[in-house]
């Protein structure tokens, strides 16, 4: 799988290239190219963003510099491009599993106070927001967005993980624990010691149904 990201800062995106994510990269699994938008503006003064029309605060991202960058990167169109944006439809786990069908994605950065409309009306597929806040631009939800989809890329984490995560049936995971038994007066579960594959898969069931209900009722709600 291919990401394109377009940002104003990719200095940003150095976590990227960390850990599970960085592995996955170095192993060829799943590329990641960073574009810095500026290298593609034509104002002679570097600039990627001007004041907006009609009056009020901040700055707008200009259309000119972000069509270019679009232009250069995915001249077919063959990516799904993809604006994060505090407008867009909210990211969830099952969105997450349908950006990972695809073949390739790009991501838009927002900054400042907006990108021009026209630019987006032109040239992006959706937009797609984390959460219902606003941050300083979009390079945090980029990361995030790359960071879930790349999780189900085969080969970056494995099945069975996947299979027992928070979400994956519609409800919160279960407690873990690992060595050692007894930590500051509080110990392991019995059942996890017990080495009855049934019981402790019918214990985690009972925990996530428990700790969804106290954490996030809406979830037991939607379900019904």
């Amino acid at each position: 799988m291919r990401i394109d990201i377009l940002t104003l800062f990719p200095e940003m995106f150095t976590p990227l290239s960390t850990s599970i994510i960085g592995r996955a990269r170095d192993s060829g699994k799943l590329e990641i190219v960073i574009t810095d938008i500026r290298s593609y503006t034509e104002n002679k003064h570097n600039k990627c963003d001007d004041t907006p029309f009609g009056g009020g605060a901040g700055m707008v991202m200009m259309a000119q510099p972000i069509a270019s960058a679009v232009e250069a990167v995915d001249p077919n169109h063959e990516a799904l491009r993809i604006f994060t944006s505090p407008k867009g439809k909210v990211f969830s786990q099952s969105l997450v599993k349908e950006l990972a069908t695809k073949d390739r994605i790009l991501l838009l950065c927002g900054h400042y106070e907006g990108v021009d409309q026209r630019v987006l009306d032109l040239y992006f597929d959706t937009e797609i927001s984390i959460g219902d806040y606003v941050l300083t631009g979009g390079e945090l939800p980029a990361m995030v967005i790359t960071d879930a989809v790349s999780r189900y890329i085969d080969g970056v984490i494995s099945s069975e993980s996947l299979e027992s995560e928070s979400f994956s049936d519609g409800k919160l995971e279960y407690p873990q624990y690992t060595k050692p038994r007894e930590f500051k007066g509080l110990t392991v579960p019995e059942v996890l010691l017990s080495g009855n594959h049934a019981e402790i898969a019918k214990w985690r069931k009972e925990q996530s149904e428990l700790i969804t209900k106290k954490q996030r009722p809406d979830l037991i709600k939607d379900e019904q």
